[in-house]
């Protein structure tokens, strides 16, 4: 037994935890349970690793009241957790410190962002930033390292082409793979002129932040807050976490590695994305921590349609056979990752076997910027698109023509054009069978004491009632 206000810390981090880390989580049902009327108390031991009454009820109100799942099996899922951070204190098994920042620091954005401000959030959660990164950093630790470990259980896994067409020999053909329609798109892009007015406009402001920062008005991260186009860092006052200099624009990062003061503040630099202002935080090693501005100047009106005319135009020379989309791609794109590929836009997602990255020119149609997929979804193969206006990776406003170079429609996956994902699928089920077989083994060898009331429960690994 605890204490009320102590349980409902528990009981309140609990939540927070099965939300964040994604456990397996439902609502509702009958059973141990149901038969409990203690504030909380430990349910199961699981090694060293206890699992708490509150864990169960966080678990049911994270999934909200549509599910029908038992609460026995929500202890279950929470039990194999465990199992697996036994194993990796035993075998030394961590996440990795950068992979566990990198989550925290997203799934704090991601909260920043639904509040609507830091202040805004801090007030909901009656937390300051810092405490939710405390509190973040374990649980997500422990997620991580969860991870970590079936990896290692699991990861070396092979399956051979035999291996995937005896699989599937018997299948029935509604029981494979459902494949989403895929697209392949090549593009001619124009970037529209900036007037030097706009420029000299955009290194005004930041001379004037310089300004006011040197002269004690006003702080460097209160400005970015309020003033910097980067949204990914306006959030922590422009902060960037310690980076080396290959992430960075090579503009960006000669003049960011060159600061030794953190009380001054960079000269203007140009870089892709627009024009900074940089202050050094701190250096370790090779890696520097730093805030910095974004402004970007944007084109007058007049400039973004002379080049939607000027693509137009090319566009009508391509369909009279003047010249071909790849050679309007090679020769007069400003879109310098296709302009190399003759156009093709690439991309960069994670393998069907979730092992790596593989880059490849098809798209599902989420997958490609949204300006893109509403222009392909009007297009035929080989048909050219009239001129529109989008935003670059780069947050740059660009004008643009495509061309649907392939579509490949929904379909249930065959073994001749849908190989890998096929693959995938029996790669998973046969790192699923390392992984069960794992479970039932080490479930001899732990130490589990389980509540009396939660020891009927129908698990789908009896070995807990040993």
């Amino acid at each position: 037994m605890v204490k009320i206000q102590e349980a409902r810390h528990i009981f309140l981090s609990h939540i927070l935890k099965c939300f964040v880390i994604g456990l397996i989580c439902w609502f509702g049902g009958t059973g141990a349970y149901s038969q409990s009327n203690v504030i909380d108390e430990v349910i199961w031991v699981v090694g060293d690793e206890a699992i708490l009454l509150s864990d169960v009820e966080a678990a049911r109100l994270a999934a909200g009241p549509a599910s029908n799942i038992p609460p026995c099996k929500v202890a279950e899922n929470l039990a194999v957790q465990k199992l697996f951070l036994t194993q990796a204190a035993v075998d030394s098994v961590e996440a990795q410190k950068a992979e566990i920042d990198a989550s925290v620091e997203a799934q704090i954005n991601e909260w920043i962002m639904l509040a609507g401000s830091k202040e805004k959030l801090e007030e909901y959660k009656n937390m300051t930033l810092t405490q939710m990164r405390q509190s973040l950093y374990e649980q997500l630790g422990d997620y991580l390292t969860a991870q970590a470990m079936q990896r290692k259980l699991a990861g070396d896994v092979q399956v051979t082409p035999a291996e995937v067409r005896r699989f599937f020999a018997d299948l029935p053909s509604d029981s494979l793979p459902y494949v989403d329609e895929q697209v392949e798109v090549q593009l001619v892009m124009l970037k529209p002129r900036i007037a030097q007015s706009e420029i000299d406009r955009v290194k005004a402001e930041l001379r004037d932040y310089t300004e006011r920062i040197n002269s004690g008005e006003t702080s460097f991260a209160t400005m970015a807050t309020l003033y910097s186009e980067d949204k990914g860092t306006a959030r922590q006052g422009g902060e960037m976490d310690y980076t080396g200099r290959t992430a960075l624009d090579p503009a960006f990062a000669a003049t960011a590695f060159s600061l030794t003061d953190p009380k001054k503040i960079s000269k203007i630099v140009q870089s892709e994305f627009g024009y900074h202002i940089i202050q050094l935080i701190d250096r370790r090693g090779d890696k520097i921590k730093f805030r910095h501005i974004l402004r970007r100047p944007t084109p007058a009106q007049a400039d973004i349609d002379s080049a939607l005319v000027q693509l137009d135009s090319i566009a009508n020379e391509i369909r009279k056979n003047v010249f071909s989309f790849e050679e309007a791609a090679a020769v007069i794109s400003e879109d310098n990752d296709t302009r190399n590929n003759f156009g093709v836009m690439t991309n960069v997602r994670l393998s069907p076997d979730g092992s790596d990255y593989e880059r490849t020119p098809r798209f599902r149609m989420q997958e490609l910027p949204p300006e893109i997929a509403k222009a392909v979804a009007q297009l035929n193969i080989g048909e050219i698109s009239a001129p529109f206006t989008m935003m670059t990776s780069k947050g740059q406003e660009a004008c643009v023509i495509v061309k649907l170079r392939n579509r490949v429609k929904a379909h249930r996956a065959t073994l001749t054009e849908d190989f890998q994902v096929l693959k995938a699928v029996v790669l998973e089920k046969k790192r699923q069978d390392i992984i069960q077989k794992w479970i039932r083994e080490k479930q001899k060898t732990t130490y589990v004491r389980i509540n009396p009331e939660w020891s009927d429960c129908d698990f789908q690994y009896p070995g807990w009632g040993k």
